[in-house]
């Protein structure tokens, strides 16, 4: 008498499913330690030089505004020594906040990629674990994209750390030493300077950082415009190839495929802007120093 085979119970998961699982859950975990460091460890990391300790953000600010007239006044190119502190402590700041997000970027575009297999490789009738997965998809896809964002913000704002600080002069303020020397940077920058006119050697320093911060962004821009087009181009091809039916692999690259065109559209907008600031500044600058920036 023979007996019928041992049917394994389809309750319990195969050892294939059960690793990507655990890879899933450490590169979770790995992500929001990742979101803790990007605003915890910044500060920290830029504070590693002598004297570098600014406490809270206000005191960087004040600093940076004692420090910024007194280079004004100066009539010096050369950072001055307290100038010079603040904008190397913040490029170590944009540094520290740029390789974390890079890290965690590339952890949550792993993420992503085995949360969207998993849900394309999800059978049966659990809708909702496939719900599940979807929705842990979308997220992870959107951190990504902002921890994109948090890279060339960051990249931008290390290339050129003093027109990344400029936001913090109150470019409002009506009186006081600071009021008169940004009244001043706006009515030099207002006027056009003639061939053989000399600028403040100040606000050249200025708006040759600004222009660089803008080259950088416009650099970083197109580089992620590209990345997208060939990424939407994959997606799309993938699409095609994919059979009518099954709808949910061709929903799935379709949607893919859309969103890249968006981000690189938009990313190609940033660049074109960018480069026009970079190779005119000073009508920008000029903005942001009469408040409309």
């Amino acid at each position: 008498m023979t007996t019928a085979p041992h049917r394994a119970d389809s309750t319990v998961p195969s050892r294939s499913a059960t690793l990507p699982g655990r890879a899933i859950a450490a590169l979770a975990t790995a992500a929001l330690a990742l979101v803790a460091a990007f605003v915890l460890a910044p500060p920290t990391r830029a504070a590693s030089g002598p004297g570098d300790d600014f406490g809270e953000a206000g005191e960087l600010a004040g600093a940076f505004r004692e420090a910024f007239v007194a280079y004004w006044n100066s009539g010096e190119r050369a950072l001055s020594p307290d100038l010079d502190r603040i904008v190397d402590h913040w490029f170590r700041y944009h540094l520290a906040k740029a390789v974390i997000a890079a890290m965690a970027l590339t952890v949550l575009v792993v993420l992503g990629v085995l949360l969207w297999k998993a849900f394309l490789k999800a059978d049966g009738p659990g809708a909702g674990r496939r719900l599940s997965l979807a929705a842990a998809g979308v997220l992870a896809t959107l951190l990504a994209l902002l921890s994109l964002a948090a890279v060339a913000a960051n990249i931008q704002g290390a290339t050129a750390p003093f027109a990344s600080l400029l936001p913090m002069l109150p470019t409002g303020a009506s009186d006081g030493e600071l009021a008169d020397v940004l009244a001043r940077i706006g009515r030099d920058l207002a006027v056009v300077p003639r061939a053989g006119d000399q600028e403040p050697p100040a606000l050249d320093v200025m708006i040759g950082d600004f222009a660089r911060y803008h080259v950088a962004m416009a650099v970083i821009a197109a580089i992620v415009a590209v990345g997208l087009v060939v990424l939407g181009v994959s997606a799309w091809r993938r699409f095609r190839r994919t059979e009518p039916a099954d709808r949910r692999a061709r929903r799935t690259l379709g949607s893919f495929g859309v969103l890249a065109v968006l981000a690189s559209l938009f990313a190609i907008v940033v660049a074109v802007a960018n480069t026009s600031t970079a190779v005119d500044p000073r009508p920008a600058l000029l903005a942001f120093f009469e408040g409309g920036w």
